[in-house]
């Protein structure tokens, strides 16, 4: 099944049931009023909920189901699906990418890379909606995207082993998880972490359960290429599937090592990266790293106030999985 939240009903947004072919929606508060809410209780709701997406699937054109209307699908009134999380943890699983970024600027990867994951505290107070500007105070800060899957977790408990941690995998998406690279140096050379350099990130239109990636759902990780574009131009297919390190059971098990999760933490992937730089990139960052490689310098630039972006997954047949994220950067203008 697929879900979302609609900005309506206060921060946490109001959940629905979404339509396979993302084109139509349902209400479903009699069952759970947000999409939190239905994680937290996630063993009576799920069944209850992809009740309503068969039913949604098979009710044709029906103007109504179970009393509620169902209508049209309009992306730009979506919230994110988790307009909040109690914890939104990132990793950095694609090795190819942190080895490109280390050789460039003539570091080493330490040996613990490969055997015990990268991961730190993300925003997740308040995540755009997939259609919600990307608002920054300054071009100057280096603003760039990163393409994403993440994975939504229900209650998890502490120390849980992967193959503990895969059964509470409930929901995928994606994220859009903002960077501004030019304050990340002058961060992480105190030695405590990312925090201005890390602004609020987008979610995907929808998160679906695994399911509804058939095959593409193998060894908890998603078998297809992340397509990103920059106004209009690719920017890189990566395969999701390829070149991760390490998957979201090892990913969950890492983040629940010393405390338990809360239901609706969001675990990410980092950004898609594959050895093969022919499949282009999934964050400007990425890009840059190897043109300095090849040309000794970088030539695409950050974004820019105007520019736009779209981040999306395809299934093989050509239809959106998780509908895309497509945001227009913007200059803030203070406020939430």
């Amino acid at each position: 099944m697929k879900l979302a939240s609609l900005k309506e009903g206060g921060r946490d947004g109001t959940l629905i049931v979404v339509s396979r072919d993302l084109t139509r929606a349902v209400r479903v508060t009699d069952i759970a009023r947000t999409l939190q809410a239905a994680l937290e209780d996630w063993s009576n709701a799920a069944p209850r909920l992809n009740r309503v997406s068969g039913l949604l699937h098979d009710a044709g054109k029906a103007q109504t189901l179970n009393g509620e209307e169902v209508f049209a699908l309009d992306a730009a009134a979506l919230a994110a699906p988790l307009p909040r999380a109690y914890e939104f943890v990132d990793g950095s699983a694609y090795l190819p990418h942190v080895e490109r970024v280390r050789r460039a600027r003539g570091a080493q990867v330490p040996e613990s890379f490969y055997s015990d994951p990268l991961m730190y505290q993300a925003t997740s107070a308040g995540f755009l909606g997939p259609r919600d500007p990307v608002r920054v105070t300054s071009e100057d800060y280096g603003i760039d995207l990163e393409a994403e899957v993440v994975v939504i977790t229900d209650d998890v408990p502490m120390a849980v082993s992967p193959a503990q941690a895969q059964a509470h995998i409930q929901l995928i998406g994606l994220v859009n998880d903002v960077s501004l690279r030019n304050l990340i140096p002058g961060e992480l050379a105190k030695g405590f972490g990312f925090l201005q350099s890390k602004p609020r990130s987008a979610l995907s239109p929808v998160f679906v359960t695994p399911d509804e990636l058939g095959d593409a759902w193998k060894d908890c990780k998603v078998h297809l290429p992340m397509r990103t574009w920059i106004n209009g131009q690719w920017l890189g297919e990566a395969d999701c599937g390829v070149d991760m390190q390490f998957d979201f059971a090892r990913l969950v098990a890492h983040a629940a090592k010393t405390r338990p999760l809360s239901a609706g933490t969001i675990v990410g992937s980092g950004t898609i990266a594959n050895e093969d730089t022919g499949k282009g990139a999934s964050c400007l960052a990425e890009q840059r790293t190897v043109e300095t490689l090849r040309d000794g310098k970088p030539s695409t630039p950050f974004l820019k106030f105007g520019d736009t972006l779209r981040i999306e997954i395809t299934a093989a047949d050509g239809h959106s999985i998780f509908g895309a994220i497509e945001q227009v950067v913007q200059p803030a203008k203070g406020g939430r």
